[in-house]
């Protein structure tokens, strides 16, 4: 089979053994002769699956008990509003470096005051605020790690004395983080985790219980966290595939892993600044190491230099449609040889 070099936004490239663990487990799942896609969410077998998949979180992280890991569905989008529901009380801060963070806001402010304490919109979202001040009567502070539709990236942790919140969908597991100055973290799993379908929320215990509203069942995080993820059916291949992820992580080790992702985007912005024919928007000291987005010096050339991709078995690096150009997503377990391999694409319109 050609190798396909897998530069999708997400749903994204995943290590090898994740999805042939996955193919197994469509199969036969661990022993039980029925497919994942047909076994009860309650047998022993799955629910070790589970537990499994929230423990190694904790372990990657070094996080104790006072933190609980959950797995749910409708992705980032809901935990848009997830998290002012059941945090935001009477004033939510936020800083807002692009659409996932702007869409976050939104859905805060139909619970209460939002207080937008840094944005980058005033430069097209090209680069990280810094300073960034968190109000000491606000209930949470709440940002964006990782932008994949313009390239920026934290390369830091806010300091705040209120509880942090971080929206880690396009960089989870990509480098080493301090997760314990964290409250809680959310993260879509299709892009560095996982298949689309289920989202990781690691939440400490003692932020909860404190908004005067009452809280929808479903949307309530301690109905997820008494029930361990379990309170209604689960995204059971989902997780299963995220648990094969981890174990691949936990196998390379964060460090290698983020050793490996500083290469990558090296090899590829260095030919971004060298190549006159390209050019990079977002502050190079903000610059994503998950997704690099670029232009072409002359536009009339895009059709052709994304012919060119296609015939190099290059796909996904079509910018978004919001902002045009191209954009390299190069999660965990995309290769050097990819990013190689667009690189000596771009050198051919030098």
């Amino acid at each position: 089979m050609t190798k396909v070099h897998n530069f999708s936004a997400g749903p994204a490239v995943l290590p090898q053994s994740a999805i042939d663990a996955g193919i197994e487990a469509l199969k036969n799942f661990a022993g039980t002769n029925l497919s994942i896609l047909e076994v009860s969410h309650r047998s022993k077998e799955y629910v070790a699956v589970m537990d499994e998949a929230c423990s190694i979180v904790k372990e990657l992280w070094s996080l104790d008990d006072s933190y609980d890991v959950v797995y749910l569905q409708g992705g980032a989008s809901t935990q848009f509003l997830m998290v002012a529901y059941n945090l935001l009380n009477t004033k939510g801060a936020y800083v807002d470096t692009g659409t996932w963070s702007s869409k976050a806001i939104k859905e805060a402010q139909n619970f209460g005051e939002v207080d937008v304490v840094a944005s980058s919109k005033d430069k097209g979202y090209t680069y990280i605020p810094k300073d960034i001040v968190a109000p000491s009567d606000a209930d949470f502070l709440h940002y964006t790690s990782n932008n994949t539709i313009h390239g920026s990236q934290f390369h830091h942790i806010p300091e705040t004395n209120v509880p942090l919140v971080c929206d880690m969908s396009s960089d989870i597991f990509s480098r080493r983080v301090d997760a314990t100055k964290f409250d809680l973290i959310y993260a879509g799993a299709q892009k560095n985790l996982g298949p689309a379908g289920a989202t990781l929320v690691v939440v400490k215990k003692d932020i909860l219980g404190k908004v005067n509203r009452v809280i929808p069942t479903m949307l309530d995080y301690r109905t997820h966290i008494e029930k361990e993820s379990m309170f209604n059916t689960p995204p059971v291949f989902a997780v299963f595939v995220v648990l094969q992820t981890l174990k691949w992580i936990k196998e390379r080790g964060i460090d290698q892993i983020e050793v490996d992702n500083k290469a990558k985007a090296a090899l590829l912005y260095d030919e971004i600044d060298r190549n006159a024919a390209f050019n990079g928007p977002v502050s190079k000291e903000d610059r994503s190491m998950m997704n690099a987005t670029f232009l072409m010096t002359d536009p009339s050339r895009e059709a052709d230099f994304l012919n060119a991709c296609k015939e190099a078995n290059i796909s996904g690096v079509k910018g978004h449609r919001s902002v045009g150009g191209f954009r390299a997503s190069m999660y965990n377990a995309l290769t050097l040889d990819s990013v190689q391999a667009l690189v000596d694409v771009m050198k051919t319109f030098n």
